[in-house]
């Protein structure tokens, strides 16, 4: 297949939109969790969570147009916070199924059948079966022009790991907490002989540090 940008806007709206969405590549999955300010918890999925910086720790999330309700864009906005966590294979099913459209009176968590976990002094709330969890300070929104969608800047206030997932060097093998990837909109993968690489040099050729990372 080969499509220029005319055929592109020629395509059938779903289509186009599975397509682009799949041509990204891997992405990750995550479970947003948030509340508004009458404490009405809300949990959506999200595929959009981009590094910023170590220091301070900074991620970004891509946020679709608010032509439609945004219930967790609305609320990160009310309150300031909001949750980070990472989808494990033991729940897949349950994570994409907060991608539904249920009204703002519905928790997801209570109709997906996940659980709220509150870390005592975050005012969001955590997923309680991720076992990589986030917790978020918003620092910067940008509403952004060129086709209406949100880019959503925050910073990590606490962090929870594994610490079989932690290496040595602080590098993480999200292998072994079963973290899972998305593609397009609803393939989700397990990641598969992971590979690691040695810090590149331009002396010296490519070295593998570890293959089996986790095994």
């Amino acid at each position: 297949m080969f499509l220029e940008s005319a055929e592109l806007a020629a395509l059938e709206r779903r289509y186009r939109a599975a397509l682009v969405n799949g041509i990204t590549g891997y992405k990750p999955a995550n479970l947003i969790g948030t509340v508004d300010r009458d404490g009405q918890s809300n949990l959506a999925i999200m595929s959009s969570l981009v590094h910023l910086g170590s220091n301070p720790p900074l991620l970004a999330l891509v946020m679709r147009p608010d032509s439609v309700p945004r219930h967790t864009l609305d609320n990160i906005l009310a309150t300031g916070h909001y949750t980070v966590n990472h989808v494990a294979g033991a729940f897949v099913e349950r994570a994409h199924q907060t991608a539904a459209r249920y009204p703002r009176e519905v928790s997801e968590f209570a109709a997906v059948g996940l659980v709220e976990h509150w870390q005592e002094g975050f005012p969001a709330p955590f997923v309680a079966a991720a076992s990589v969890r986030l917790g978020m300070a918003l620092r910067d929104h940008q509403p952004l022009a060129i086709n209406g969608t949100h880019l959503v800047i925050g910073e990590v206030l606490c962090l929870e790991v594994p610490d079989a997932c932690v290496q040595e060097d602080g590098s993480v093998d999200l292998a072994v907490a079963d973290t899972v990837a998305l593609a397009g909109l609803d393939r989700y993968y397990r990641p598969r002989d992971p590979k690691r690489m040695a810090y590149a040099k331009p002396d010296q050729p490519p070295r593998v540090v570890d293959a089996a990372i986790g095994d």
